[in-house]
């Protein structure tokens, strides 16, 4: 756990994690439509895996090692020494399974790239265990390149993987996929400096905000709280809504009142004070309120999006099932916690909370407590995962939102 006074170590997590808009978005309009449009000219079904030729011999018996490919920054370090990680150094302790672990993931169009030539091909990736964003699970899991795990080896994801979380559009059932942390994309405020609350989506475009909003500039990022605030549900949303909701952003823009579409640096935007509310990602929001705690994170009545970065084993890793017994690792709630309480994410084990309350240290309990991390019941009440968008879709709607954004 964080000692005293450390927990702004998770600020940096997230400035760098989250400097550019990579993780959901921008590249998922421009870089992957180019991508998903050479897969689509190039033959999809050639590049689709069936299931018979997914698997090959798992080493894991008699070879205790695996691959595990991450983010920069998004697993807890120990104080003293930042390349020991606790987490993973308990799983070794406990299952005597050595862990090479890889900070290579900085974007998902980038790791796509990197890993599709083998995948397309049917050749290894060198990799057992990767994290990305959902909505290039997606697209992982319609080319069939990631093997379906035995929950057999995964009692603790069985039991504890957070409702909310379990069955995602793309992946009914979570059977290739499961939560590394989670997260909610809705609205920032200074409410100090606005003077009034935020309730809604179109308390956004009320007079005393004209230029003084910025929405995110990313479509993944974006698109979802928008239909929102037009009534739509995001889980069975079509294109006429998109086009509805972008006429409406279009006349926005024109009339002076959207300020700019941003990544990242929304944050000094909002801390600067030169933006009085913005989309936002929660986990960032918890940095900003130790700085300002006039900064205030919103979840809308209309609600929000959750969205997660998952775990997924690709095709032909040699460790599957040592994969997989990792995985079940971080669903133990004691395991769990020690992550939510360096990371600072929507945590997709609600068992951890019960062990970070425990705790002795009242900062650290604290964290228990912070709906950023486990949402309350009202909130969880308003929280939708949107259904994936698909590759057709992305090439048609990409156009039109890069177009708006001005990427």
């Amino acid at each position: 756990m964080p000692a005293p006074g450390h927990r702004s170590h998770p600020a940096l997590v997230r400035t760098n994690l989250r400097n550019s808009p990579t993780r959901r978005s921008l590249l998922g309009a421009l870089g992957v439509v180019a991508a998903g449009a050479a897969l689509t000219s190039c033959g999809v079904p050639a590049a689709y895996v069936a299931p018979e030729g997914r698997a090959r011999r798992d080493d894991s018996a008699r070879d205790k090692t695996l691959h595990f490919a991450n983010w920069p920054l998004y697993i807890d370090t120990s104080e003293d020494r930042p390349t020991r990680r606790p987490t993973l150094d308990a799983f070794t302790g406990r299952t005597g399974i050595a862990v090479t672990y890889t900070e290579e993931i900085n974007d998902n169009d980038e790791f796509f790239g990197k890993v599709s030539p083998s995948l397309m091909n049917h050749q290894e990736t060198g990799r057992d265990l990767v994290v990305i964003s959902d909505w290039m699970c997606a697209r992982f899991v319609r080319l069939g390149w990631v093997q379906e795990m035995d929950r057999s080896r995964q009692p603790h994801v069985a039991r504890h993987l957070d409702p909310l979380l379990r069955t995602p559009h793309f992946d009914e059932g979570r059977r290739f996929s499961v939560p590394w942390q989670s997260g909610i994309t809705g609205i920032a405020y200074n409410r100090r400096r606005l003077g009034r609350e935020i309730r809604q989506v179109s308390d956004l475009w009320a007079d005393d905000l004209r230029g003084r909003v910025t929405l995110l500039s990313g479509m993944d990022e974006a698109f979802a709280l928008l239909l929102q605030g037009d009534g739509v549900d995001i889980g069975c949303w079509t294109a006429d809504d998109f086009h509805r909701m972008c006429d409406r952003v279009e006349g926005l823009v024109r009339a002076g009142h959207i300020r700019r579409f941003t990544g990242n640096d929304y944050i000094k935007d909002l801390a600067a004070g030169d933006v009085l509310a913005c989309q936002a990602y929660s986990g960032d929001v918890i940095q900003l309120q130790n700085d300002d705690p006039d900064i205030e994170f919103v979840v809308p009545e209309e609600g929000a999006e959750l969205w997660a970065e998952s775990l997924m084993i690709p095709n032909l890793a040699r460790h599957k099932a040592n994969a997989e017994l990792l995985i079940d690792h971080y669903y133990r709630p004691e395991v769990a916690a020690e992550l939510a309480g360096w990371v600072n994410y929507v945590c997709p084990v609600p068992a951890a909370r019960d062990v970070l309350a425990s705790s002795p240290d009242a900062e650290t309990a604290a964290l228990a407590e912070d709906p950023l991390i486990f949402p309350d019941d009202a909130m969880r009440r308003r929280l939708v995962i949107a259904r994936d968008i698909t590759s057709a879709e992305r090439r048609e709607f990409g156009k039109r939102w890069n177009a708006l954004a001005g990427l």
